[in-house]
């Protein structure tokens, strides 16, 4: 029973567990489409050559319009690859459909020669797999439906003793394409896994869990570098009398502190906003599109309250407060240092005024 579980466990995550393939499975599909960007390139090259020399050959000659109808097809791929997504799942199915297209040219290949062995085909059956990342389970179905129309479509156009011959070999490199996809997967995504951590370990603050300040400008700016539609809602805090906090209760009071408000803002902030520590006692919140001043007043009233309820001052009676500098984003500033003057001059508004948890930058 272990060792089947662990089989589906491969079959179906790579061998890290569901949770942790769906974490890395976009950088998986990124890997795929840069691959197979190139290979649909150099594939509909193999196939002009083959078109052009069967124009002069004469055993090609019957293959001659599929060879056309390759080329354009691939040809086709490779432009819209310049124009898809690289996480795209149209791009991922794009690739399982080439796959297939490649198992039909084995299929005409082998039809030409009947008495020959299918070594066009099973060369695919074992190529195939090495250059697909997904999960096993999907490249299993492709290369199974595969052998099964390969042997369905040449019993009738093969001898038998020649049929039988590709049907003992067939079976057997299905079932070994169908385990090199397994291993070829588990050591690329087992890769993404390691690249992942210690991406997490160079982007995370050490004392609070949330991104650090290099994190938060990368994030940010490829947000904005990369829509011309962006928006957004910024939010900087502050902690109230931290230095005091600190020349009272010492640094490691003043830690806790920190600690405590970035668990609060990781636990409150975990839908797809942008939340990090910038430095010191200073803490960002971004919210991708959406520029609602309505939102912006709730989202800071909801962290100022929040923080004053849910982190304490160790070893005191006191509560923690803070300041909030909002601005509102609509796509006019370039990068994020702009935006984060304008709510650094919100927030030390905020702080001047001892009756409002948060200001609205205002030109």
């Amino acid at each position: 029973m272990k060792v089947l579980k662990k089989l589906c466990d491969y079959f179906f995550y790579c061998g890290i567990g569901k949770d942790e393939y769906n974490k890395i499975k976009k950088d998986a599909y990124v890997s795929n489409f840069i691959v197979w960007r190139i290979l649909h390139v150099l594939i509909a090259v193999v196939f002009l050559f083959l078109f052009v020399v069967s124009l002069f050959d004469g055993p090609m000659v019957v293959n001659r319009w599929f060879y056309l109808a390759s080329l354009l097809y691939f040809c086709l791929a490779s432009i819209l690859f310049f124009f898809l997504k690289k996480d795209s799942l149209i791009a991922q199915l794009l690739i399982y459909l080439s796959i297939s297209w490649m198992f039909i040219f084995g299929c005409l290949i082998t039809q030409n020669k009947p008495d020959s062995p299918a070594v066009t085909f099973i060369a695919v059956l074992l190529v195939a797999p090495m250059f697909m990342i997904d999960k096993p389970f999907f490249m299993a179905i492709e290369l199974c439906s595969a052998s099964a129309v390969f042997l369905i479509w040449m019993h009738g156009v093969k001898p038998h003793d020649v049929w039988m011959y590709d049907l003992m070999n067939v079976i057997p490199f299905t079932i070994v394409g169908c385990f090199l996809n397994v291993i070829a997967n588990a050591v690329r995504i087992r890769e993404f896994v390691l690249t992942r951590k210690i991406h997490i370990q160079k982007d995370t603050d050490d004392l609070t869990g949330l991104k650090n300040k290099g994190a938060l400008t990368r994030e940010i700016n490829e947000y904005i570098a990369g829509r011309t539609d962006a928006k957004g809602i910024m939010f900087l805090l502050d902690a109230n009398r931290f230095k005091s906090i600190n020349d009272t209760y010492g640094h490691d009071t003043g830690d806790q502190v920190i600690a405590g408000l970035g668990e609060y803002l990781r636990n409150k902030f975990n839908n797809g906003e942008v939340a990090g520590r910038f430095g010191g006692d200073e803490f960002i919140i971004f919210v991708k599109d959406n520029d609602d001043p309505d939102a912006a007043r709730k989202i800071a009233a909801d962290i100022a309250t929040g923080a004053s309820q849910n982190v304490r001052i160790p070893d005191t009676e006191q509560n923690l407060t803070v300041s909030i500098g909002v601005y509102i984003f609509k796509g006019l500033e370039k990068n994020y240092s702009e935006i984060i003057k304008k709510a650094d001059k919100a927030m030390y508004k905020a702080k001047s005024d001892p009756d409002r948890d948060y200001c609205f930058y205002e030109e």
